[in-house]
């Protein structure tokens, strides 16, 4: 028999309606002949609502605590899914995190899956029902209660389909697939039938919200079968597989990113070592920096500019300003009104001249380059922020990535 792990997002269960919606597409699947565990997330806006009741009470509550309330937003829609299912009339039983194992760091509001001990949904499949589990949270080593940072669910999901071996996972949210771009900014956007792990983590570390880049980077080390599928409609949807079967179409997607801030520390002193001191001065405060820029030495000092996300900027300020002397730079810029906009396919690797199409199809919008990054499978850029959607567009017509 086989075992299809199945996610439905915070949107997929947000009302009574959308409850049973799923708590039918869990019960086809059952029908089928499968074995089914599902994973949900909270309720639409309930994490949020859940975050404004922590700051009525406290502006600056422990992550512990934090951890300990938003959790609760995933029992409530576990347990109401198990209703609906039950009313139906099919054997089933909700699970916590720590009900199934789901081992974790300490890493409070942001942990890390350690292990996941499956006896308790294995006993539960083998009486035949539909298990029930709690997204986004588990339990470290002293028994409290984590939460998995964001995109949580997809993590969870991921990790039991990998432990209990699934022959399927099924992420299912407000789209129907993975598109040649965010279809609400390109309208003639097109749905990919399947795309590669290497791309899709490009694309969902780039500002793509249809998968999380964590759950793709255990899809990946696992190969864990994934495919990403509409709750709303009935129709295929975009299978995420190891890169030798999927068609090497040059670029499969373009994404944008505005959750980004530029810095630039001027007028450093030029002389080795001092990239150095800025890079490790962030690392010592856990602030992850993207694209990275030096200029060359002018009059004995140089510029190093650099992106964060916009919730590291304030941060990243503090540390270089309160550092100015040790760097021996004059001063700070920043800006958080620009935009990543990014081009990924597995497919440029072995072709030249991608980056090129892309800075002429910018060029053709009027759109200025700030800042430019490479890798083998993806080319991205820094633009200011209100060109970011034009952009978009402009480099998905030039590839043509809706024919």
């Amino acid at each position: 028999m086989s075992l299809i792990v199945q996610k439905f997002g915070g949107s997929s269960v947000a009302n009574a309606e959308r409850i049973f919606n799923v708590a039918n597409r869990v019960i086809d699947t059952y029908k089928e002949g499968h074995s089914v565990v599902v994973v949900v997330s909270a309720q639409g806006d309930t994490t949020d609502e859940l975050l404004e009741k922590a700051k009525e009470i406290n502006e600056n509550p422990s992550k512990r605590e934090m951890d300990v309330l938003l959790s609760t937003g995933e029992q409530i829609s576990i347990a109401l899914l198990a209703m609906a299912i039950e009313k139906l009339g099919y054997p089933v039983i909700s699970l916590t995190g720590w009900q199934i194992g789901m081992l974790t760091n300490s890493n409070h509001s942001n942990a890390r899956i350690k292990t996941v001990d499956t006896e308790r949904i294995t006993r539960e499949l083998d009486k035949k029902n539909i298990v029930i589990v709690a997204g986004f949270q588990g339990i470290n080593k002293y028994d409290d209660i984590t939460t998995l940072g964001r995109g949580g669910s997809d993590t969870t999901a991921v990790a039991l389909a990998a432990a209990l071996k699934a022959d399927l996972c099924e992420i299912y949210t407000d789209v129907d697939g993975v598109y040649t771009a965010d279809p609400r900014i390109v309208k003639n956007a097109k749905k990919l039938d399947d795309i590669s792990y290497d791309e899709m983590l490009e694309l969902a570390s780039l500002g793509a919200n249809v998968l999380h880049n964590r759950s793709v980077e255990l899809a990946k080390k696992y190969n864990v079968n994934l495919e990403v599928k509409s709750s709303f409609k009935r129709v295929p949807g975009t299978i995420v597989k190891e890169v030798g079967n999927v068609e090497k179409m040059l670029v499969r997607g373009v994404a944008r990113d505005n959750d980004v801030a530029r810095i630039a520390v001027i007028g450093i002193e030029d002389k080795p070592g001092k990239a150095f001191q800025i890079f490790s001065l962030l690392a010592k405060k856990n602030i992850n920096v993207d694209i990275i820029l030096q200029s060359i030495g002018r009059e004995n000092t140089k510029d190093i500019s650099f992106t964060v996300s916009k919730s590291h900027l304030q941060a990243a300020l503090d540390v270089i300003n309160e550092n100015l002397g040790i760097i021996g730079a004059k001063e700070v810029k920043y800006s958080d009104k620009v935009s990543k906009v990014s081009i990924v396919g597995a497919g440029m690797v072995n072709n030249p001249g991608v980056a090129s199409r892309m800075f002429e199809a910018l060029y053709d919008a009027g759109i200025n380059i700030h800042m430019i990054s490479t890798s083998e499978i993806k080319v991205s850029v820094l633009i200011d922020e209100k060109d970011a959607e034009k952009a978009v567009v402009a480099i998905h017509d030039k590839f043509e990535l809706s024919l």
